[in-house]
């Protein structure tokens, strides 16, 4: 029996767990997304509309998982595996950190007062940092300052966004 007979035999199976779980996962975010930016109306191509782009990325991702998803039925590939829920805490975490602290945040008794991107930028990076399993903590504090410094002179100075530096020090 040939290879070709013998996939035939086995019919259609899943090779790709793995695959198959993003790719249903993707059908899935797209459809979200389509439904969410329903009522926003495309426009033309001449004049686009505010929900021009998110129905455009909508149909680009369903596409994107329905090929990945059809993938895992021909291709062989790894099973689905366990979440490293270490990166999903310190990544996220980092997130909603820098969300807090950028502008302070008052609930109830607690207060932190607003820090500003000279401090809240740098914690974001340090935090997210501790994600990595090969964590060098010399070469993570060198890309901290050198990326919040970028942060800095691009959003505050080259796009003069209204985002606060260092409100606690400066004063801007």
């Amino acid at each position: 029996m040939s290879l070709n007979q013998i996939e035939r035999a086995q019919g259609l199976r899943v090779r790709s767990t793995q695959d198959l779980a993003g790719g249903l996962f993707m059908m899935f975010l797209a459809l979200v997304a389509l439904l969410y930016s329903w009522d926003l109306s495309s426009g033309t191509l001449r004049q686009l509309g505010p929900g021009m782009l998110p129905k455009a990325f909508a149909v680009i991702c369903g596409v994107l998982g329905v090929m990945l998803a059809l993938g895992s039925l021909r291709y062989q590939g790894e099973a689905l595996s366990g979440w490293s829920w270490k990166g999903i805490i310190f990544v996220l975490g980092g997130a909603c950190l820098f969300a807090l602290t950028i502008r302070g945040f008052s609930i109830g008794p607690i207060e932190v007062p607003a820090l500003g991107l000279l401090v809240s930028g740098p914690l974001l990076i340090l935090y997210s940092g501790l994600a990595a399993d090969d964590l060098n903590k010399k070469q993570l504090v060198i890309f901290a300052i050198a990326m919040s410094a970028a942060c800095i002179a691009l959003f505050k100075y080259a796009l003069s966004l209204p985002i606060p530096l260092a409100p606690w020090l400066l004063g801007i």
